[in-house]
């Protein structure tokens, strides 16, 4: 876990906070402007494009190195991505990865801040309320169609919220149906750096290094809801080994 921050580490993260609303602002009119003029077929490029313009200026701010580790291949879209979640770096971590053709799933809270509600209903990202599951689940498999018609991959966060126990925390099951509803392999991305950089809830952070290590997929052609806790015991064991974790 991230240890105190010196007195540069924590103006490097205030800094950083205001550069992070800063790029944010700049890119909302300029997103507005491409998908009102591509009648939204700009939304790829846009998501793509303008998540690294945002998140780089922010790593760089907070004096961290960057690092995109990609195991095997590059999987072509349509996937779902899963993250590990146990910090607020993990919002800038993964829209810096510009990956093709990529949708969130993001917290319904996010939207309270009017540059997030704007961009993310622009670019059709997933809003749901966690606490409220089958609102979620509900919320989730609205947007089925449109990632099948438009081959679009989404990325889930298992653990659902960056406060859970122990550093991988429980998984919970609604990235786990998509697979099996919608067929799409599961690619793990195991975040390595964020938790121990991080310092609460907020963008204060150590500097140092993050890998964002994008491993193999994993097939789900197979996959059965009466195995279902099997699959998802089999992906979070990975992320344990990554962790080094034993349980």
């Amino acid at each position: 876990m991230a240890t105190s921050l010196t007195p540069i580490e924590y103006i490097r993260s205030v800094l950083a906070i205001v550069v992070f609303f800063i790029m944010f602002a700049i890119s909302t009119p300029l997103i507005t402007l491409l998908l009102l003029l591509s009648f939204g077929k700009a939304t790829n490029f846009v998501v793509e494009n303008f998540g690294p313009f945002i998140a780089y200026p922010v790593l760089w701010t907070l004096g961290i190195k960057f690092n995109v580790v990609q195991h095997g291949e590059p999987v072509e879209p349509p996937v779902i991505y899963t993250i590990n979640h146990s910090s607020t770096l993990d919002l800038v971590t993964m829209i810096a990865l510009g990956l093709p053709h990529i949708r969130f799933v993001a917290k319904w809270e996010l939207q309270y801040n009017p540059l997030f509600f704007i961009v993310g209903r622009l670019t059709g990202q997933v809003f749901i309320q966690r606490k409220k599951s089958d609102k979620a689940i509900k919320r989730i498999q609205s947007a089925y169609d449109r990632l099948k018609r438009d081959k679009l991959s989404i990325m889930v966060a298992p653990e659902g919220s960056r406060k859970h126990p122990g550093i991988i925390g429980p998984f919970k099951k609604g990235a786990f149906h998509m697979a099996i509803d919608l067929g799409f392999p599961i690619v793990p991305i195991y975040f390595d750096g964020n938790q121990e950089l991080s310092l609460g809830g907020s963008l204060l952070s150590k500097s140092g290094t993050i890998n964002a290590h994008i491993h193999k997929p994993v097939d789900t052609s197979d996959w059965k809801r009466e195995t279902l806790d099997e699959h998802i015991d089999e992906v979070r064991n990975m992320y344990l080994e990554w962790a080094g974790v034993e349980e």
